[in-house]
């Protein structure tokens, strides 16, 4: 009898010390570095800073780095190809902005292959029909486009909703509706996961964009950050712009429950020419 007590005492304690093991690792904090990278299109008008002098480069400051999400803009496909073969360690998500498919430039969202599921994924245009890829929005000079994934966490289990876009260069009515665009979809796709908005959004910190972002509760990484170190700019055209001229127009933001820890702009620069026209930046991150 006692014998039988005895494992039976055993055989409750197996199960509720399985039981809060679940339940520790389903509630403890994750962390994950998430960077917004526009790597500049392949142009042959660059000459020297060409995409076929510089994709080596760009790959190993990935590589280096290992963000766990990457959002990129700019991205035509033979660039999405070199990338692709270049860092394994990651599957490749988006589409061409032209047609939905191939064409035009990609907002391509990376995500490291063994630490998140797929759980949802797709695309929309910053348009007055978003459903429809491929058309031009406003008063945008470009078509415009966001990839967007629900990722699950292969350790913890916990969901997040990211999202990664390029606003227009030119339109000021379709970076303002833009913004109220991406908002309403985000509300719609990512219920009540954790956000992440990565981006080239052709706006300083203090234009109607950023402010209709910041103002419905998205947090700037850049200004939330515990530790932020780095340029305060992002875009610097090849370092054709003066110092002093230079913006932050690319950003990381968060929402939900979410802390960053530490913020950068990463100004590294190889002997032998420039990653981009933009500096990566990157967000360390703890949900």
């Amino acid at each position: 009898m006692k014998k039988l007590l005895f494992n039976s005492v055993l055989m409750v304690s197996a199960l509720l010390a399985a039981s809060c093991g679940k339940q520790m690792e389903t509630t403890a904090d994750t962390t994950l570095d998430v960077m917004s990278f526009n790597i500049r299109l392949d142009h042959v008008s660059d000459s020297l800073n060409n995409w076929k002098y510089r994709k080596d480069n760009a790959a190993q400051m990935v590589a280096y780095y290992a963000p766990d999400i990457l959002g990129m803009q700019e991205v035509v496909k033979n660039q999405r190809d070199d990338l692709m073969e270049r860092l394994p360690q990651y599957t490749a998500l988006g589409v061409g902005r032209a047609d939905g498919k191939e064409k035009g430039e990609y907002c391509s969202l990376f995500y490291k292959t063994d630490r998140f599921d797929l759980v949802d994924y797709g695309n929309f245009g910053l348009s007055e029909t978003p459903d429809s890829i491929g058309k031009k929005g406003w008063d945008a000079g470009c078509e415009r486009i966001v990839t967007w994934a629900i990722l699950k966490d292969k350790v913890s289990g916990k969901e997040i909703a990211a999202f990664n876009t390029h606003f227009d260069h030119i339109g000021e009515v379709a970076r303002r509706e833009s913004a109220v665009l991406i908002l309403d979809k985000i509300k719609q796709l990512a219920g009540d996961r954790p956000v992440i908005l990565t981006g080239d959004f052709n706006g300083t910190v203090d234009s109607e964009p950023i402010a209709i972002l910041t103002e419905s509760g998205m947090k700037n990484a850049c200004k939330e950050a515990k530790l932020a170190y780095g340029p305060a700019w992002s875009f610097h055209d090849f370092g054709r712009i003066t110092l002093e001229n230079r913006e932050l127009i690319d950003f990381i933001f968060v929402n939900g429950p979410i802390e960053v820890e530490r913020y950068r702009t990463i100004g590294d620069k190889p002997d032998n020419g420039f990653l981009s026209d933009h500096a990566p930046i990157m967000a360390s991150l703890k949900i």
